[in-house]
C-alpha cells in the first residue's frame, strides 16, 4: 500500500518521531511506500510530496520541528478543495493519509473522512494539551519544560531587581502549560483563558508577595483575560481557520500592575521558544507510540480513527472525537495551585 503523511498546524517537538515510527514500522513490517506530504494540508492540495523511505527518518528522532514542514491551511477554504486532495491522491496511487496534527488539521480530516469518504487516520498533536479524545499530546511536555526553566531564571532576577516579572506563555484557550508550568516552576500568580482574572486581585498577590522580602513571579496564558476584557486592535489578523493572532496580555498586564502599584514590572513573551528545539523523552516515547499505532492501524484499513493516549494505553477512537470536546483546566485542579499564591 501506498501511504501519505503530512504534518499540520504550529510545529511542536515530537513530529518527526511519529514520521520515523510510521516509515520504520510501515517498510519493515509491512511492506508499505510512504509520499511525504509538504506544510500541511497544502501538500495534497496542490500535489507537492517527497518521498519518505527508511534512509529519510533517519536521525530525525530527536530533531524539532518537522521534516515535511507545515502549515494552517484549510482545505474547505476553497470550494474544490476536498476534490483536489482526493484527485491528487489517485494521480500519485496514494491509498491513504495519515494526519498528524492539532484542532484544526484534525477537524479538516474528520470533515473529509465523513464528507469526503477519504481514508485517513489521525495522530493528535499540539502543545496546549487541549483535545479531549486523548490524555496527553506530545509537544506539551516539552513545551511546560522550557517554560519552567525560564521561570527558574527569572526568579533569580527578579529577586536581584525587586522587580514583577511576568512570563506570558501559549495557550489559547485551555491553561494548561501556563497552569504546569507555573506550578512546577513556584510562580506567585497563575492566570488562564478558562478564568478571567481581577487586576486588582493581581496586584494585591503582588504586595503580598512584596512583603515577605521576594519579588512575584506571575505566569499568563496568552489567552487569558481580565474582567471587562482586554482592548482589541482593530487590525486583528485571522489564520485560515478564522482564529485571531493573540499575544499581548502579558505586556499589558505589565503596564497596568505598574501603573496600579509603582512597582517595576517586566514582561517576557515566550513564544516559539515552547514549541520548538529537541522533544523531551517523554514526548520521544508518547510520539513513538503514536506513529506505531498509526501505521498498525492504516494496515488493519481503520479509516476515520485517531490514536489516544488513554492511561498508559494508546487506543482507537473515532476521528470525530478528536474536536468534539476541547479540554480545559478544571476549576477544582486549579485551586490547589492557588494556595500558593501570593
Amino acid at each position: 500500500m501506498r501511504i501519505g503523511v503530512l504534518t499540520g498546524g504550529g510545529d511542536c517537538p515530537g513530529l518527526n518521531a511519529v514520521i520515523r515510527a510510521i516509515v520504520r514500522k510501515g517498510v519493515d513490517n509491512y511492506g508499505h511506500e510512504f509520499v511525504g506530504y509538504r506544510d500541511g494540508w497544502r501538500g495534497p492540495l496542490e500535489g507537492e510530496s517527497r518521498q519518505l523511505g527508511v534512509p529519510d527518518v533517519r536521525g530525525i528522532l530527536p530533531r524539532g520541528g518537522t521534516i515535511l514542514g507545515s502549515s494552517r491551511t484549510n482545505p474547505f477554504a476553497e470550494g474544490d478543495g476536498p476534490a483536489r486532495i482526493a484527485e491528487n491522491m489517485a494521480a500519485a496511487g496514494v491509498e491513504g493519509l495519515i494526519a498528524i496534527g492539532g484542532e484544526d488539521t484534525l477537524g479538516a480530516a474528520s470533515r473529509l473522512h465523513e464528507e469526503h469518504e477519504l481514508p485517513v487516520i489521525g495522530v493528535p498533536k499540539t502543545i496546549d494539551n487541549d483535545l479531549g479524545a486523548t490524555d496527553y499530546t506530545f509537544g506539551f511536555d516539552t513545551a511546560v519544560n522550557i517554560a519552567m526553566e525560564a521561570i527558574d531564571r527569572l526568579h533569580t532576577t527578579a529577586d536581584s531587581h525587586h522587580r514583577v516579572l511576568i512570563v506570558e506563555v501559549m495557550g489559547r484557550h485551555a491553561g494548561w502549560i501556563a497552569f504546569h508550568a507555573g506550578l512546577a516552576g513556584g510562580a506567585n500568580v497563575i492566570l488562564i483563558p478558562e478564568r478571567q482574572f481581577d487586576v486588582e486581585q493581581v496586584c494585591e498577590l503582588v504586595g503580598r508577595r512584596f512583603a515577605s522580602r521576594f519579588a512575584p513571579i506571575i505566569v499568563v496564558a496568552e489567552g487569558a483575560e481580565p474582567k471587562g476584557g482586554v482592548p482589541s486592535a482593530e487590525d486583528d489578523k485571522l489564520d485560515a481557520f478564522g482564529h485571531v493572532r493573540l499575544g499581548g496580555v502579558g505586556h499589558w498586564l505589565e503596564g497596568e500592575i505598574e501603573r496600579r502599584t509603582g512597582k517595576e514590572t517586566r514582561a517576557t513573551v515566550l513564544g516559539h521558544v515552547q514549541r520548538g528545539g529537541t522533544p523531551t523523552a517523554f514526548d520521544r516515547v508518547l510520539a513513538t507510540r503514536f506513529g506505531l499505532h498509526a501505521i498498525d492501524a492504516a494496515e488493519a484499513g481503520r479509516w476515520g480513527t485517531m490514536t489516544a493516549l488513554r492511561g498508559t494505553d494508546i487506543k482507537l477512537v473515532q476521528l470525530t472525537e478528536a474536536t468534539a470536546e476541547l479540554k480545559t483546566v478544571p476549576e477544582s485542579l486549579y485551586a490547589e495551585a492557588e494556595v500558593f499564591f501570593g
